[in-house]
Formats: structure tokens, C-alpha cells, sequence
């Protein structure tokens, strides 16, 4: 496993995300199973795990932390609020002091620590981000101790152009694979500029970039990749990047033609490390093998400049004019 900085801290470059872990939207991951997982993300040398307060409600946090216990080595652990919608909060009453305070406070108890290395804004309207009331409440909760940093998860580089300008900010989390290219264009050089770690998450487009898809797989009833396969439930690039799936299977088939061998998860998530602004890829696993195969990426060399070429060509001509939704 390499390693990047983040801030002063070393973070695995293949880092953990555990939307799945929550057992709601991806079909259930038991307890056993989910420390299994755990297990073999740390045991290859990763330390970076991204969660949040809304994956299972709770159910990924509380997972986490007592998966923390019975680790001897430092874990950098991200999570997110804002898009709860129990009890009280929702929106706007998510944006508040108070109402990020009682999340923030949330997810504390759920990962039983005493301050959150990293907390970031989970995909809030983009209006809340304009207004910058959240961002002066970060600052806040930072100087009363509650969290290390702060950062934000966006959909769009309007978001990310947005953040960016905030004081204070550590990172931003966005969608960035082979099927999201242009991100890098007009996000990543003024992110450097702020050294702004950049997080980037759904790297294999919710496996489209596995290869193991083909036109008739399907998917449980309570999957997002079924749910929300045409953004019926939230943002549709958080499915499949925003592509149409069977039309995402055909580009996958030929982003798979270009590669160097048929590792195409790996080197999918090659081409990510290949850009030197990226701080970390978090994607997910449902069973240790994905794990095992994600980490890999990390010990495979740079793609070559002509395959990089190639692969932006397939993009600009017939890649980016199927994403569907605001990006």
C-alpha cells in the first residue's frame, strides 16, 4: 500500500468506503462479514475508511466503531452529515448549529471516539453551500474541539469551485472515474492550489467499471443500483455515474478493450491514482475479495500515456454526452 498526505497525516491511497456496511442500500452485510472486511482492508496496510450518519442510519458508524476497538494502528475515519430526515431534522433545520451539532454529536457516540478526525457536508443543496452559514459552523465545532477537519462531499464542480473558495476547508469528495474524466479539468489544480485533499468516491461507477456486469444482471429490490438506477430516489451519478446501465455495460466493454490486461477494476482504479491531485479512492466492498482487489491498484504501475489518450478520446466522444442528471 502507498501513501499520500492529508494534511500532515499519511493516509492509505486506497482508502474504504462502507456505504455498504450499513446494509441498506447495497442488500445486507452482516456483522461477522463486515468485520471480515474490516479486517482485510487494515491488514493490507489501509487506514482511511469513509462512512456516514446515514448509511443504515447509524448502522456503518456503529460497525466501525466497534471494529476500532480491537485495532492496535491508527485509523483515520471520515463521515458525513446533512441528510437525515428522522425525528426533528431534515431540511434546512440539517444546516443549523444546532442541528449539526446533534449529528456531529450522533456520529460520535456511534463511533465511540471523542472527536471526528474528518466530518464532512454529505451532498447538501448546493444553495446551503453558497451561504456559507455551514461552513462558519464548522469553523466552530472545530475550535470547541468536536471535530480535527472538515470538509464536503459535492455532486457537481460548481459545488467544488464553490467549497473551495471557504477557508479551512481539508477536502472535497467527489465523483471522479472513467466515466466522470472532465472533473479533473475544472476541480483538481485549484484544489492543489488550496491544498485540498482530494476524496473521490463511486471509482468503479457502482461496478460498472468491474467488468462482471452484462445487459441481463439484476439487482436486489432494496439496492440502490436498482432503486435508483434512473435517479428515482436521489442524485442518479451516485448510480452507475448518471449512465444509463445497459448503455454503461457497452462503454464499459470498450474503456476494457483500451486497458492493458482484464484486471478492469484495478486498473480503473489505476487511472484515479494516476492523478497526483487525488489524495485517496474509497471504494467499496461487500466482500473481502473486492477488498482485496481494490488494494492491489496500489502496487500496479502507472497506466501509459498513450492508453491515457485513448481513454480520454472514448470519453469525449461517446462517454460524457450519456451522463444523465446535474454534475
Amino acid at each position: 500500500m502507498n501513501y499520500r498526505l492529508f494534511k500532515e497525516h499519511k493516509v492509505s491511497e486506497i482508502g474504504l468506503g462502507t456505504w455498504q456496511l450499513g446494509s441498506a442500500d447495497w442488500g445486507v452485510v452482516n456483522d461477522e462479514d463486515a468485520f471480515a472486511i474490516l479486517q482485510t482492508f487494515i491488514d493490507a496496510g489501509g487506514n482511511f475508511i469513509d462512512t456516514a450518519d446515514v448509511y443504515g442510519m447509524g448502522v456503518s458508524e456503529k460497525t466501525i466503531g466497534r471494529f476500532l476497538k480491537t485495532v492496535n494502528k491508527e485509523v483515520f475515519v471520515a463521515t458525513k452529515l446533512g441528510r437525515r430526515g428522522d425525528g426533528t431534522n431534515g431540511w434546512p433545520q440539517n444546516f443549523s448549529y444546532d442541528g449539526m451539532r446533534a449529528h456531529i454529536e450522533s456520529s460520535l457516540k456511534n463511533l465511540d471516539v471523542s472527536k471526528l478526525f474528518l466530518e464532512q457536508l454529505h451532498c447538501i443543496p448546493t444553495e446551503e453551500m453558497r451561504s456559507g452559514k455551514v461552513f462558519d459552523n464548522y469553523r466552530k465545532f472545530k475550535d470547541e474541539g468536536l471535530i480535527e477537519h472538515w470538509g464536503a462531499s459535492v455532486e457537481t464542480s460548481e459545488e467544488a469551485l464553490i467549497c473551495l473558495e471557504q477557508e479551512g476547508l481539508a477536502s472535497l469528495q467527489i465523483i471522479f472515474n472513467l466515466f466522470r474524466q472532465h472533473v479533473a479539468d475544472e476541480v483538481f489544480a485549484k484544489a492543489k492550489e488550496k491544498n485540498v485533499a482530494i476524496i473521490v468516491r463511486v471509482p468503479l461507477a457502482s461496478g460498472l467499471l468491474s467488468g462482471k456486469f452484462n445487459e441481463q444482471t439484476r439487482f436486489a429490490q432494496n439496492d440502490h443500483r436498482n432503486y435508483n438506477a434512473n435517479g428515482e430516489a436521489f442524485n442518479t451519478g451516485e448510480t452507475f455515474s448518471g449512465i444509463e446501465f445497459k448503455e454503461g455495460v457497452k462503454l464499459s466493454r470498450e474503456i476494457a478493450s483500451l486497458l492493458p490486461d482484464d484486471r478492469m477494476a484495478q486498473w480503473s482504479l489505476r487511472w484515479i491514482l494516476d492523478h497526483p491531485e487525488v489524495t485517496t479512492v474509497i471504494p467499496g466492498a461487500s466482500k473481502i475479495e473486492q477488498v482485496k482487489s481494490n488494494v492491489a491498484a496500489s502496487d500496479l504501475p502507472p497506466l501509459s500515456k498513450d492508453v491515457h489518450q485513448k481513454l480520454r478520446a472514448l470519453y469525449d466522444e461517446k462517454i460524457r454526452k450519456a451522463i444523465r442528471g446535474h454534475y
